[in-house]
């Protein structure tokens, strides 16, 4: 049984008198960072010197110093830097740590497949919001908050279960709810969606179906239309109401042909292959092939970027999208 808390389970008071270092000021780490200054929480933001972002953080109204500096004063650690850069990120503020400081994180892979290995003294513990973070600051504002998941890896002071409730308060998520996981877990799960639905499952499924239809001699322009723009009417009526909502909403020729067709395209050997995929996340497999990947200077992830944003499907989008003034530019 999942254990769901919210406001009235948390103690914002656990930070008052701390400092909290939010190291990187991306998406999630500006979000972060504000929040829990708005929060009343002494913030101050980790950068490496002559980052962009650091007149940004002073613009914005916070504390900036360099990662070493920021650790040294800091009583919380919070890594919303790069998976990939975080074990170097840890050689800076590993001088830094004195007993009973924490470690934050967002994801559980550095932890979790031992790429950090903090001493026995710390403790370990994961905040992750489930949403951007720019949708997580304007939750906050709005006097709201997303969702987030709290686990606990090693408890040196007895509190590092209630310091992430402190924590997932401070930036607004326990007033949506925070569930409580493992790193493991949320590790696992979160690499098994990424690859097998999220990112992995449905760029395939776009490209695979957009190829069928212009192979069979359809108008590109038209199966761009089908295959990939359509996609969002879809997922917003899910992400709203599930997939009941989006039977409810479609025509009932487009329902017949979901629950008659979509099991012959994920059938057994489709899932057959979403078992090995989880097995090799389980077993670390493919935190070692990423791994050693990206120390290489990542030259077959390099070269699956390019070869992908020269697929015909990304040059017809970009045409298409030129007609859909809404779309807001990036």
């Amino acid at each position: 049984m999942v254990n769901i808390y919210y406001d009235r389970d948390a103690d914002l008071g656990l930070l008052k008198d701390k400092t909290v270092a939010v190291l990187g000021y991306g998406s999630q780490g500006h979000a972060h960072a504000q929040n829990l200054h708005d929060s009343g929480v002494n913030v101050v933001v980790g950068l490496y010197e002559g980052s962009k972002c650091w007149q940004r953080v002073l613009d914005d109204g916070l504390a900036v110093a360099t990662v070493p500096e920021a650790a040294a004063r800091a009583d919380l650690i919070v890594f919303l830097v790069p998976d990939m850069v975080q074990p170097q990120v840890y050689t800076q503020i590993k001088p830094h740590l004195r007993p009973g400081k924490a470690l934050v994180f967002a994801h559980g892979f550095n932890i979790l497949y031992g790429q950090i290995k903090p001493p026995a003294d710390v403790d370990v513990f994961m905040v992750a919001p489930k949403s951007p973070g720019h949708l997580l600051r304007r939750m906050y504002q709005e006097n709201k908050g997303v969702p987030a998941l709290i686990a606990v890896e090693q408890d040196y002071s007895g509190k590092a279960r209630a310091m992430a409730l402190a924590y997932a308060c401070g930036i607004g998520s326990t007033r949506a709810g925070v569930l409580e996981t493992t790193f493991q877990e949320e590790t696992e799960s979160d690499l098994f969606g990424e690859q097998v639905i999220l990112c992995g499952g449905i760029t395939a499924l776009i490209k695979a179906s957009y190829e069928t239809l212009v192979e069979a001699g359809y108008e590109p322009h038209v199966a761009y239309f089908e295959c990939l723009n359509e996609l969002k009417l879809i997922v917003d009526l899910i992400y709203e109401g599930g997939l009941s909502l989006m039977r409810y909403s479609v025509s009932d020729t487009a329902e017949y042909g979901d629950l008659t067709r979509g099991p012959r395209i994920i059938n057994e050997q489709v899932r057959e292959e979403m078992r090995k995929i989880l097995k090799e996340i389980q077993t670390g497999a493919f935190a070692k092939e990423w791994i050693l990947e990206y120390k290489a200077d990542a030259p077959l992830f390099n070269a699956l970027r390019r070869r992908e944003r020269e697929h015909p499907i990304e040059k017809i989008g970009a045409e298409l999208r030129q007609m859909m003034p809404w779309l807001k530019k990036s």
